[in-house]
């Protein structure tokens, strides 16, 4: 702003300026330069007065005193005088311009270097034309002038005038020139500096330091500005300690209610680690004992019976493994171990596990073999699969539903659709909720519980699986998840345990729980496995030293009475029979620290209630890892 008020107040008067001193600098110079023509025409003229008489008569002698004595005359560097015919009578000083003729006419000027040439004809006077001696022949003597004279006046004394008057002119020019700038900066010191004080309180205030204020000074708009800035200041100010006041109160409601919700979450946590464990061993015992009773021959009344108590069990298990696996994963609890897989074997699992299931609904349920190998944590991705199998299986009415694995670039892209319900778009953002189910108003148990999606999302984004969904109300859903793909390994492929592999295995059971204890023994002999059961570490090697065998597989739970904890009982015996035996740990806690220590052993856990299906698909996993590292060494 400043500076613009200083070119505002410079140019015009610089501008002005210039031109006014350039008007009156060439005014002067040319008053200058007239006065010296004149002063040359003069002097011109009073020679050409002078020798008329001498031209007249041919007196040469008189001429040349006549040009001498003119040449005292300041600035005349020159005199010569001519005849008629041109032909020089006399002449003083230079030469070289003074004796050159002129032609005919009245007079002549001419300007050229340092020397100013003026030439001035000589006419007859009246009173020699009367006189009857001068005519010759029949000319007038009026129709020529006797001669002319010439001068040559110097130019220095004129050109030193003119450096005088432009240096003059110049120093005019500069004081008008400062004076106007010592003038735009006192303006602009008076506008600018308020303007810049403005500027700067509010900057400060703006920063927080509402304390600042604008000095009050001169008068008119600026003076109201800052008594406006000073005014808004101070209402700031108190507004800012009103507000702080507001914040504080607030801030320590908040952090009481914070602190309750924080003891709530404590005693709810402690309230659900215990009942959690106490509801777990009698559900974890109630599915044993189902699976086992459904091995037998039964009437057909009491298999439909058998059929009911085995569907509410499992939707009771449904329900505690769905918020078992939320609490989890949002407890951070849950680790990814991605490594390379082939994908097929997962597929053809969870095809061949729900094609039963598709087919008491009347649908089709089609899985597309596949060659392809990704990097992915092989049991969360199958985790993720299954849900959106079973999702879409709660959701088709009539149809069919496919999963595919396509290669999209370095991903694989794994796709669940289905000819299901549909999802509109609105509501596509808001099914990865918790319980959230947009055709089950009536919260009907057959259509699951609302976790499901929840869970995949949670998944998904543990794992770095971008997860997609395409979908149109009354025309199906595509769920897709996208993962890295990996080379294919090549080497000998597992063959797929069945149930004759159980057959002669000798597994150990430690569970203090009377009812888990039998349960378990029970359905693991039904396996055909050779089962060695105890409660406690000395009283399991000392069945197995009575029995002389050694186990192959160890199952524990986690609490036991006594000194030693399941894990600590499967470490004991790794040492005593290897410490590559397979073990698998039970546990009704679902608190993290249990899985975090069963991680850092290395030792797989699984939360009670366990389904028969999934303790199996465990063992499996364990004897083929067995297998897979005596095929190795």
């Amino acid at each position: 702003m400043r500076a613009r008020v200083l070119i505002a107040a410079i140019v015009p008067t610089l501008v002005l300026g210039i031109l006014l001193t350039a008007l009156l600098t060439f005014s002067r110079l040319g008053d200058l330069e007239e006065a010296l023509n004149q002063r040359g025409h003069a002097i011109a003229r009073q020679l050409a007065a002078s020798a008329e008489y001498g031209l007249f008569s041919g007196n040469r002698e008189v001429l040349q005193r006549l040009t001498e004595s003119a040449l005292g005359t300041s600035d005349l560097y020159g005199v010569a005088i001519h005849d008629r015919d041109g032909s020089l009578m006399a002449s003083a000083g230079l030469q070289q311009h003074a004796g050159q003729p002129l032609p005919q006419g009245d007079q002549s000027i001419e300007g050229g270097g340092q020397l100013l040439r003026i030439a001035e004809p000589v006419k007859l006077s009246q009173s020699l034309e009367q006189d009857p001696y001068t005519l010759t022949g029949n000319v007038s003597v009026r129709e020529r002038p006797l001669g002319e004279v010439v001068v040559l006046i110097s130019r220095e004394t004129l050109d030193s005038r003119k450096l005088n008057q432009i240096g003059t002119a110049s120093i005019t020019l500069l004081l008008v020139l400062g004076g106007s700038i010592g003038l735009a900066f006192v303006m602009s010191s008076s506008v600018s500096r308020p303007i810049q004080r403005i500027a700067e309180a509010m900057a400060a205030i703006g920063r927080g330091e509402l304390a600042s204020r604008v000095p009050v000074e001169g008068r008119g708009l600026l003076r109201q500005l800052a008594e406006g800035i000073n005014d808004m200041a101070a209402r700031l100010t108190v507004a800012h300690s009103s507000q702080e006041q507001r914040i504080s109160a607030a801030t320590v409601q908040l952090r009481e209610r914070t602190e309750e919700a924080e003891r709530a979450n404590h005693a709810k946590s402690r309230f659900l680690a215990a009942a959690s464990h106490d509801l777990r061993q009698p559900m974890h015992a109630l599915g044993l004992f189902i699976a086992d009773l459904s091995r037998k021959e039964h009437s057909p009344d009491t298999r439909q019976l058998i059929e009911r108590i085995a569907a509410s069990a499992e939707a009771m298990e449904n329900l505690l493994d769905s918020l078992l696996d939320i609490s989890k994963l949002d407890a951070g609890v849950v680790s990814s171990t991605p490594r390379p897989f082939a994908l097929g074997p997962i597929l053809e699992r969870i095809g061949n596990d729900y094609d039963h299931a598709a087919r008491e609904r009347g649908l089709r349920l089609r899985v597309r073999p596949t060659l392809l190998w990704v990097h992915s944590d092989p049991l969360l991705l199958e985790r993720i699969l299954i849900n959106l199998v079973s999702n879409a299986l709660r959701y088709t009415r009539r149809g069919a539903i496919m999963v595919t694995a396509r290669k999209r670039g370095e991903n694989v892209l794994i796709e669940v659709r289905d000819s299901g319900v549909g999802i509109a778009p609105e509501e596509q953002s808001n099914i990865f909720l918790e319980f959230v189910q947009l055709e089950n108003p009536a919260r009907d148990r057959s259509r699951g519980l609302g976790l499901g999606l929840a869970i995949v999302r949670r998944l998904a984004d543990l794992l770095y699986h971008p997860l997609t969904l395409r979908s149109q109300p009354g025309r199906g859903s595509v769920f897709g998840i996208m993962t890295p793909i990996a080379p294919a390994e090549t080497g000998p492929a597992l063959k797929p345990l069945t149930e004759q592999d159980f057959l002669g295995r000798v597994v150990t059971v430690i569970d203090d729980d009377v009812l888990a204890q039998e349960s378990l023994v029970g359905l693991l002999r039904a396996w055909g496995c050779f089962v060695v059961a105890s409660d406690s570490l000395p009283g399991l090697l000392e069945a197995l030293e009575e029995l002389e065998v050694e186990p192959e597989v160890i199952i524990s739970d986690y609490r036991l009475p006594g000194e030693y904890t399941g894990l600590e009982i499967i470490a004991n015996l790794r040492q005593r029979f290897g410490a590559e035996l397979p073990a698998l740990l039970l546990s009704g806690d679902t608190g993290p620290d249990t899985l975090r220590e069963a991680t850092a052993r290395h030792v797989p856990l699984l939360h009670k209630p366990v389904r028969p299906a999934k303790l199996r698909a465990a063992m499996t996993h364990l004897l083929q890892s067995q297998i897979k590292v005596s095929t190795d060494a």
